[in-house]
């Protein structure tokens, strides 16, 4: 199909990559148009999860699907070295998907359960109430084409650690 379309639009440049590489298409024929977010769909995000932080606790953030493609085994890997070193941080999981409860035996394996919180598949204001309570959102994809999350994070106010290997990144560069 993309080689008898007469254009094809990328999320990404990550993206456009993949598609000359694996099916052999044009480089000419692709455009990059990366993904955005309108700002006022965020403004008014609720004011919840204030008791953890009053309590001193930091707050670092994965939202996504718990799938391979995400990364998530590497999120609770580094909860497990950020606790040994802070034991004030909590590790929210906010999705669902084929992995969570390989990521909840993980956890517990590692013995960081009591700091990581699976709180389920959250949208609209459960979803932007946490990307306002945490301090870090962290996007660990191993393969990504675009990743709208961060910039979700970013409209509320929450720094961002991404992987190179998502489109996002050629954004927030």
């Amino acid at each position: 199909a993309m080689n008898q379309a007469d254009g094809i639009i990328a999320v990404s440049n990550f993206t456009k990559q993949k598609i000359i590489e694996h099916y052999g298409v044009s480089a000419d024929k692709i455009e990059v148009i990366h993904n955005g977010i309108d700002e006022c769909d965020y403004a008014n995000i609720p004011e919840r999860l204030i008791e953890l932080k009053k309590s001193g606790k930091k707050i670092v953030l994965f939202a996504g699907r718990i799938t391979i493609q995400k990364g998530p085994e590497y999120f609770i890997r580094a909860a497990k070295r950020v606790l040994e070193y802070k034991k004030n941080v909590i590790f929210l999981v906010a999705g669902s998907g084929d992995m969570e409860r390989q990521m909840m035996l993980e956890a517990a394996n590692l013995g960081v359960s009591e700091n990581v919180i699976f709180v389920g598949f959250l949208r609209g204001d459960d979803l932007n109430a946490v990307y306002k309570a945490a301090d870090l959102f962290v996007m660990p994809s191993v393969s990504e084409p675009f990743g709208i999350t961060p910039l979700e994070s970013i409209i509320a106010g929450t720094p961002v650690l991404i992987s190179k290997q998502s489109g996002v990144s050629e954004v927030l560069a």
